[in-house]
């Protein structure tokens, strides 16, 4: 289990409602859990995307520490802008795809 904080923008009140139901909303559209396990947060990340068809320029950045991962984090995105952590050089920098 690990920390996991979800960060939000424009997103519907149904959105921050399932997700202050399921995390500590610390400021308005920012969500945290400190020891949510791997199958609930693949739940949560589930019906998160399956409502993003209904969001309107809303964008949703989740993190959680991950050993198995080069920068010893994951991230997952939706909205604008997406971003990928990539390692340059045992360097971890942000990325994202060029419009």
């Amino acid at each position: 289990m690990s920390m996991t904080i979800i960060v939000t923008r424009n997103v519907s009140n149904r959105m921050r409602g399932f997700l202050a139901s399921s995390m500590i909303e610390l400021d308005a559209g920012v969500y945290t859990s400190p020891r949510m396990s791997a199958g609930v947060r693949e739940r949560i990340w589930t019906v998160i995307k399956s409502w993003w068809k209904y969001e309107n320029e809303a964008s949703l950045v989740m993190v959680w520490a991950d050993s198995t991962s080069t920068c010893g984090q994951t991230v997952k995105t939706l909205g604008i802008p997406t971003i990928e952590l990539v390692e340059l050089d045992g360097i971890v920098i942000s990325r994202r795809p060029i419009e």
